[in-house]
């Protein structure tokens, strides 16, 4: 079954800013993303920028909490 517009969540939500009939939605991506790669190429190191201790003690807490 192809998914219609309606079939959106936000579009159920909130049907008074959407008019009753939209083009649908895409099936495929038109566009097709690539980054090339060079052979043997690594990411460059770079420190970590600095953060206040306050900021830091946030992060490590919200990436613990994802973990």
């Amino acid at each position: 079954e192809v998914p219609t517009i309606h079939d959106q969540p936000i579009v159920s939500e909130f049907p008074d800013v959407f008019p009753d009939e939209l083009p649908g939605i895409p099936l495929v991506c038109e566009v097709e993303f690539n980054i090339e790669l060079i052979p043997g190429a690594e990411p460059i190191s770079k420190a970590p920028y600095r953060m206040a201790p306050v900021e830091l003690k946030e992060l490590k807490d919200q990436l613990q909490e994802l973990l």
